[in-house]
């Protein structure tokens, strides 16, 4: 059982940003990927999660969409355009499931679209696979 969160080279030392502005959803995700050894920083809406990114160079985002200041589509342009964070993977996390926001998310090159509620367990997994790559 302990091995399960015997983690190599990068995954190890991973660096999860999660972005979103429902604080007692950020609490327990940050509490849960920290349980499995990942170290978390947060911001509560897409302007403050660049300002992180850029400062933090996190090694994946999870990212919600819906958020006040600046939503999620709009972080990922803004991610995508800014070279120094341009390459960062980004799981989507969020409540919106329509078509069209999925397309417009994957046109930024996210690496999964998850929407809430979520499996943790299948989350933690698809975020170490996606640092193991």
């Amino acid at each position: 059982m302990l091995g399960l969160f015997k983690k190599k080279g990068k995954v190890a030392s991973a660096k999860i940003l999660v972005v979103d502005d429902e604080p007692d959803l950020v609490s327990t995700i940050k509490s849960r990927l920290q349980w499995a050894h990942f170290k978390v920083v947060t911001a509560s809406n897409g302007q403050e999660g660049l300002e992180v990114a850029e400062s933090q160079k996190p090694d994946l985002i999870l990212l919600d969409n819906n958020m006040p200041v600046m939503n999620g589509l709009e972080m990922l342009d803004h991610l995508r355009q800014t070279p120094s964070i341009s390459d960062i993977p980004v799981i989507m996390l969020t409540a919106v499931s329509e078509p069209e926001k999925i397309t417009t998310a994957s046109g930024f090159g996210i690496v999964d679209y998850i929407t809430k509620p979520f499996n943790f367990s299948e989350l933690t997994n698809k975020i170490t696979a996606i640092l193991e790559q």
